[in-house]
C-alpha cells in the first residue's frame, strides 16, 4: 500500500530535469534552493509547501536545504549538472543528480 500523499504524488509530477540557464533569474533572485541528494527531492518539497518550520529548519542547519551558492552556481553554468527541479512558490527546489 502507497503510504505517499496525494500532495506528495501531486508534487512528484511536477518534478522535471531543467537546465540551469532557465534556473539563473531565479538563482539572482534568491529564489532557488538546494537539495542534498540524501534527501528526496519530493519530501524536502512537501516540507517546504506544508510550511514544516521544525523539519525545514533542521535541514538548514544540517546543510541538507541550503541556498545555491555561487560556486555551485558557476559549475552549473558549465554544464557540470544532472539537476531536478520542483516548484514550491516563492521557491525552486532543484538536486543535482550525478
Amino acid at each position: 500500500m502507497d503510504t505517499k500523499s496525494e500532495k506528495w504524488h501531486a508534487l512528484h509530477a511536477e518534478t522535471a530535469s531543467i537546465n540551469w540557464k532557465d534556473l539563473e533569474r531565479f538563482f539572482a533572485k534568491g529564489n532557488l534552493l538546494r537539495v542534498a541528494s540524501d534527501l528526496d527531492l519530493v519530501d524536502a518539497a512537501l516540507e517546504v509547501s506544508d510550511d514544516n518550520k521544525a523539519t525545514v529548519e533542521k535541514w538548514l542547519v544540517e546543510g541538507l536545504l541550503t541556498g545555491v551558492s555561487n560556486e555551485e552556481a558557476t559549475l552549473w553554468s558549465k554544464g557540470d549538472s544532472n539537476l531536478w527541479s520542483v516548484v514550491v512558490l516563492p521557491w525552486i527546489l532543484v538536486q543535482n543528480r550525478s
